[in-house]
């Protein structure tokens, strides 16, 4: 990262900052809006939301940890979040995870080298009826079959590992 943009990036953080109080009852507001900003919670963020908010980075980093919707993490243009709920692990999400592994080269809770797809398992996205689901970014796909799948990944340049 060159100096630019790591001012750029500190501005952003600051921007997001700004719209709360300095108060450490906003603290998880703020790692939501750095996450929604970023997909991902930058460490500087943590340092700077840590300054404003007056509190240890210990207990920033707890948060950042503990609530499954933050990351430490970077993650890809695309994530891919698979049900593996009991609607959805009766209808065979184990194989469509199995399936997404081996079409992206990854296992879930990674993200591919080219920095595109994440893969993530979740224990239900509330959408039963279309079991086995899968939600890629905010767009919901249901009834995914090997199929459908291979489809759907095409949809957002992803293709078979090695292709």
């Amino acid at each position: 990262m060159n100096i630019t943009s790591e001012v750029g990036v500190a501005a952003e953080i600051n921007m997001i900052l700004g719209k709360y109080p300095r108060e450490q009852r906003f603290a998880l507001a703020v790692l939501q809006d750095i996450q929604n900003k970023y997909n991902y919670l930058p460490k500087e963020s943590l340092y700077e939301a840590a300054a404003y908010l007056s509190m240890p980075l210990s207990k920033l980093y707890g948060m950042a940890t503990f609530y499954k919707a933050l990351s430490l993490e970077k993650k890809g243009e695309y994530i891919i979040k698979v049900c593996d709920g009991t609607a959805c692990h009766i209808r065979s999400s184990a194989f469509l995870i199995s399936e997404i592994e081996k079409a992206l080269g990854i296992k879930a809770g990674y993200t591919t080298a080219d920095g595109r797809f994440s893969l993530e398992t979740v224990s239900c996205l509330g959408s039963c009826a279309l079991a086995p689901v899968m939600v890629i970014n905010d767009k919901t796909h249901g009834s995914v079959t090997a199929g459908k799948l291979r489809e759907i990944l095409k949809l957002y340049g992803g293709h078979a590992h090695g292709e």
